[in-house]
């Protein structure tokens, strides 16, 4: 548990340790362009700025003062209006003190009627007050919202002009300038800081979930498409030998055997030696990549059987095998675990079948579109961490098909008789960090395969890893 807390903490510091560098070549890239863009002297730029400033702050002040000036005005028309509508109020309460029915009727009818006539325009003269009184608030009211904003204004023209008046450092200018410079085109365009926080989203967050979209749907997909099957039968399947630290080869007379010199150990005397620089001129990037170069060939010239010891002098680790195809066998290998290959004599030439598959959904996910079909007669030598294994796959008692699965790095080679086909990884959290592929190989049908006893963990850790990844990713677009 500590060690994986550790384990945690530890990339959790890389990661923003990334993300300051990151972010600190981009501000400075993004600050010496502006600085170079400008071409102009900063004291000279500042003093301009600061005056654009303090002209910017005048007019605000102004408008705030003509501000004041009209609500001052407004007030003394609502105290005006409000001192009317008293007034009206007065005039209708003391007429109607005056109302008599007696009067209305018998005493004094003419003055009642010029009464009532009065309140009539009292009344209508209040509700006009009122409306105008409701008119006038409603503009002060909008005056008091322009005033605030033009203080709030105000305070924002006031702290740009201290920031200017503080920064004495060009640096510090270039920096701000481009934390908050727009970038990109007019639908899309944000500044600098919202780019460069997406980005770091993307850098923290983006290889989690393209890696979950990988695993749950589209791993899921390409392991039900149909499997590749490069052949319908095999009429024999290959020897192959009990992997050893050390192989010892014989070479019968017309033999010749083609090896990496680092496997090279102890050879019999009377053997011709020359070099070979690609296995196949007809593949020579693969022949590059595969580290199929350089090669020893030697040659059994004479009457007598001569015997070689081949051994990976340069890792303790590495176990050798001997596979052996008669005439009419053959078998699909990865040339990049090819030690050696014996022949049977100089006018034998090795076959070696390019097997495209550019047609399959499973082949553009897993960037495998060619394998190599090595063709009998031929002994072939391949080099296995910790050994090899051969797995055989043959029919069950009641003939149901045998299925079989194995780490795809440690796959070396299969019968092409076998359906192959990608199976995803057991668990997503392995594969989320790295300890397995997304694919597991998966074959079925009757024959064998073979691979590594135990795959290169390291090797294969870091070729997940970016430029490792991309040289992984070719080898075995090209089948290797």
């Amino acid at each position: 548990m500590i060690g994986v807390l550790w384990d945690f903490l530890r990339w959790l510091g890389q990661k923003f340790a990334a993300v300051i560098l990151i972010a600190g070549l981009s501000l400075a890239a993004g600050g010496l362009w502006l600085f170079l863009k400008d071409n102009v002297d900063f004291d000279l730029w500042r003093q301009e700025v600061i005056r654009s400033v303090n002209g910017e702050r005048t007019k605000v002040r102004e408008a705030m003062a003509d501000v004041e000036k009209r609500m001052t005005r407004i007030s003394a028309e609502i105290s005006a209006e409000e001192a009317r509508g008293k007034q009206a109020d007065r005039v209708i309460a003391q007429l109607r003190e005056l109302e008599s029915a007696w009067d209305r009727y018998v005493g004094n009818p003419e003055q009642q009627k010029a009464n009532a006539e009065q309140i009539q325009k009292m009344t209508a003269l209040r509700l006009h007050v009122t409306q105008r009184r409701e008119a006038i608030q409603q503009e002060f009211t909008r005056t008091t919202w322009e005033r605030d904003g033009l203080e709030i204004a105000l305070g924002k023209v006031e702290v740009r002009l201290q920031e200017l008046e503080a920064q004495q450092s060009r640096v510090q200018h270039y920096l701000e300038r481009t934390w908050n410079h727009p970038i990109g085109p007019e639908p899309w365009q944000m500044a600098t800081k919202w780019w460069l926080l997406t980005a770091l989203l993307f850098y923290f967050f983006g290889p989690t979930l393209g890696k979950l979209g990988l695993y749950f749907i589209v791993a899921p997909h390409i392991a039900r498409s149909r499997p590749v099957r490069l052949q319908r039968e095999a009429a024999e399947l290959p020897a192959v030998s009990v992997s050893q630290v050390s192989a010892e080869i014989p070479l019968g007379p017309g033999e010749r055997l083609w090896v990496k010199e680092k496997f090279l150990q102890a050879s019999d005397e009377g053997l011709r030696r020359k070099g070979r620089y690609l296995l196949d001129w007809r593949v020579p990037f693969t022949c590059l990549a595969a580290g199929l170069v350089e090669l020893i060939e030697l040659a059994n010239a004479g009457e007598a059987e001569r015997r070689l010891t081949l051994s990976n002098q340069s890792d303790p680790h590495s176990e050798l095998a001997v596979i052996s195809l008669v005439e009419g066998t053959s078998l699909i290998l990865r040339p990049s675990f090819l030690a050696g290959v014996v022949l049977a004599d100089h006018r034998t030439r090795l076959v070696m079948r390019k097997r495209w598959q550019f047609f399959r959904w499973q082949s553009w996910v897993t960037l495998q579109f060619r394998f190599f079909e090595f063709v009998g007669p031929c002994r072939l030598i391949v080099a296995g961490r910790r050994g090899v294994r051969v797995e055989r796959l043959v029919a069950g008692a009641g003939g149901e098909v045998a299925a079989r699965r194995t780490n795809q790095d440690a796959t070396i080679g299969f019968t092409p008789n076998l359906d192959y086909r990608p199976a995803r990884a057991e668990t997503f959290w392995s594969y989320y960090r790295g300890m397995n592929p997304l694919f597991d190989d998966l074959f079925t049908g009757q024959g064998i395969f073979l691979c590594q006893q135990v795959a290169d963990g390291d090797e294969a850790k870091s070729a997940r890893r970016f430029w490792s990844g991309v040289r992984g990713g070719a080898m075995k677009l090209m089948g290797m």
